[in-house]
């Protein structure tokens, strides 16, 4: 029987921007939807239950996930094709991504960026190799290869010592416990504003919020768990987060499974996540609790999860308090649960639109063919 389809390990960049994506959700819809199918497969959800999490066919998960473990981040862009043979070869679109992603003060050139116009200038002045290029062109080849024009950013990395052992051991209960295998992680702040989104209006007349001068509702937690066997989410909102708040959710998880038989909850490694209360529950419970490594949240199964929470409940919204808010939380929960398409069901429904399809595509032939 064959392995089933299942991301690569994350880098720590990726991991970041992956998450980044499903976070913020400020990449675009095709974007999004894919950095989740890859969060989520690296985290051991299988094929169908992603298809089920971004309303997609199993088999274009399938393709998204081999994709990006043959092409990595690249993976996020869809292939476009077309257009006229290019008058640049490859050894000058090489140059050409050099040249950029170098600072302008290597070339003896005294400004700390480039600009299009700048950097189209001096390639076609350059004494060492001379690259004709116009500026259109010059945007799309630098867009082709992935380089953009961004503010710069700090950047951090794990400081674990026992990160690739933390990763280990998570692969290996997602691996060999699915069934018995959960996650846990709090999402937010969440405040009392408008948020911006999108929907369906008429063109160039959007919906429009509201906007708030004060804001005296304070924040919130939701704390969610998710049972990777049974791709179940559920959770509570709370002011803050704790340690009494995380064993109350470990406990919960507890009840999903009151066999007593061992389960395996993986958290981020936050102190109110490790508290000694919860570690002295936790051995007497039999529940082994897999931390992520230091600043690698990515790693946990249920972040993924969070990205329909913020797009279907949070954006595009202008909730009147945090009670209300709670409230459409839990709804759309309700809704997830119960609404989770099975992918037998996905695949009868494929079937039988090919042969609505086909049927159409037969009866409007027949007047052509007489």
């Amino acid at each position: 029987m064959a392995e089933p389809v299942r991301a690569r390990r994350l880098t720590e960049d990726e991991g970041r921007r992956l998450l980044n994506y499903v976070r913020r959700g400020k990449q675009g819809t095709i974007r999004m939807r894919r950095a989740m199918i890859i969060l989520a497969s690296s985290s051991g959800t299988p094929a169908p239950s992603i298809a089920r999490l971004v309303a997609a066919d199993a088999d274009t998960v399938r393709d998204v996930i081999h994709d990006f473990n043959a092409r990595g981040l690249a993976a996020l862009d869809p292939s476009w094709a077309g257009g006229r043979p290019r008058l640049i070869g490859p050894d000058d679109i090489a140059f050409v991504v050099a040249t950029a992603k170098a600072r302008p003060a290597r070339a003896g050139l005294p400004f700390t960026r480039w600009s299009l116009r700048k950097l189209a200038a001096h390639l076609h002045r350059n004494p060492h190799r001379r690259v004709r290029i116009g500026r259109e062109r010059l945007r799309q080849v630098l867009r082709e290869h992935g380089i953009s024009f961004q503010r710069t950013r700090t950047w951090k990395t794990s400081n674990d010592p026992a990160f690739d052992a933390k990763l280990d051991r998570i692969d290996e209960v997602l691996t060999r416990f699915p069934q018995r295998c959960f996650a846990f992680d709090q999402f937010g702040p969440l405040s009392i504003r408008p948020h911006h989104g999108s929907g369906w209006a008429p063109r160039k007349h959007p919906d429009r919020l509201p906007a708030t001068y004060r804001r005296t509702h304070g924040i919130r937690y939701f704390h969610g768990c998710y049972s990777i066997g049974d791709d179940k989410l559920w959770g509570v909102t709370r002011r803050r987060k704790g340690g009494d708040h995380s064993l109350a959710a470990l406990k919960s998880i507890r009840a999903a499974r009151p066999d007593g038989a061992p389960i395996y909850v993986i958290m981020d490694n936050l102190s109110a996540n490790k508290t000694p209360r919860i570690l002295g529950w936790a051995a007497d419970n039999n529940v082994e609790i897999c931390l992520t490594p230091t600043y690698a949240s990515w790693a946990n199964p249920i972040e993924p999860q969070f990205g329909p929470l913020r797009t279907f409940v949070i954006a595009n919204s202008v909730h009147p308090n945090h009670t209300v808010l709670a409230s459409e939380l839990q709804r759309h929960l309700r809704w997830r649960n119960a609404n989770a398409r099975h992918p037998d069901v996905l695949d009868a429904q494929r079937r039988e639109r090919a042969r609505i399809r086909s049927e159409r595509h037969q009866r409007w032939g027949r007047p052509h063919a007489a």
